[in-house]
């Protein structure tokens, strides 16, 4: 993949336009990502990170990037940086099938497809019928958007404390730590992941009176109006004592002193206790995500 934006025609849909260079989709794309801001916190988050970090900021590779156009309008974009799932904004069936079919066509291997759950089936689907590759939900989450912040009463022990340089091993070993829990192999590099998070006052830990870490809150930088919480992590042996309410509550507070227009976080539908607690710290559900593993059909 060359630099320059590579146009592929698409009958009369619409044309997809796929490059390896950040700057120049953002200069046709960036308007439409942040036309809608709360449904687009993926590409929004995934572009800004490698803005801020780089092309290898999620991978040895330089991360796939495309739009696709109608009639010179951006209607959707695709951000793929393997070794992870590609991310697409809201698709029609129609649109799904053709991008698959075309993906297929020019050879790319994909590990699997994370988006608004109707998007993510159709192209799960539609992989599935053009590459035969076999497709698994992993997970359904829940996009919420911050309500009206209401803080736990009362709080637990311990006080919150935004992370600094002397904590990022610490950090580091907490992210690698929430990874292993979730079984998904970390995004970045964990003492990458904790210096770019510590630079910009991205990390607060809830700690104990003697400074022992009992819960980690992270958020992505604000872009757009929106900050988007990245994880929230609660060592095991210490889940059920209100530690993750109070530093979720505590980075939701920081967010929303800093100018967020929108707070931002996803959960995993299967997990009823944290879709609980963070509707009564005030979130509210926006959409249902889905994410699918693609596996090849010998597997």
């Amino acid at each position: 993949m060359t630099t320059s934006i590579a146009r592929h025609h698409l009958g009369d849909l619409a044309d997809w336009h796929l490059t390896d260079d950040l700057n120049h989709f953002l200069t046709r794309a960036e308007p439409f990502i942040q036309s809608r801001p709360v449904l687009h916190t993926l590409p929004l988050t995934l572009t800004e990170t490698v803005r801020m970090c780089g092309p290898h900021a999620y991978g040895p590779e330089t991360p796939l990037l495309g739009l696709l156009e109608h009639a010179g309008t951006v209607r959707a974009t695709l951000f793929h940086a393997p070794p992870h799932r590609m991310n697409l904004t809201p698709l029609t069936a129609e649109e799904a099938d053709t991008l698959a079919l075309h993906l297929a066509d020019l050879g790319h291997r994909l590990p699997g497809v994370y988006a608004d759950h109707d998007t993510a089936t159709a192209f799960a689907t539609a992989w599935h019928r053009h590459t035969g590759a076999l497709r698994t939900l992993h997970e359904r989450q829940c996009l919420y958007r911050l309500g009206t912040l209401t803080p736990p009463r009362p709080l637990p022990e311990g006080r919150a404390r935004v992370a600094n340089e002397g904590d990022r091993e610490k950090v580091a070993r907490l992210y690698r730590d929430f990874a292993q829990s979730i079984g998904e192999p970390p995004t970045r590099e964990p003492l990458q992941w904790a210096d770019t998070r510590i630079a910009f006052g991205g990390v607060t830990l809830w700690e104990a009176p003697d400074g022992t870490p009992l819960a980690m809150a992270g958020t992505n930088p604000m872009v757009a109006g929106q900050i988007r919480l990245s994880i929230a992590y609660t060592p095991e042996p210490l889940r059920g004592r209100g530690y993750a309410g109070a530093v979720i509550s505590e980075v939701t507070r920081a967010a929303v002193i800093a100018g967020a227009q929108d707070v931002l976080l996803f959960t995993n539908l299967a997990n009823p206790t944290s879709n609980a607690l963070v509707q009564r710290l005030g979130y509210r559900p926006v959409a249902t995500f889905a994410l699918y593993d693609f596996s090849p059909a010998d597997a």
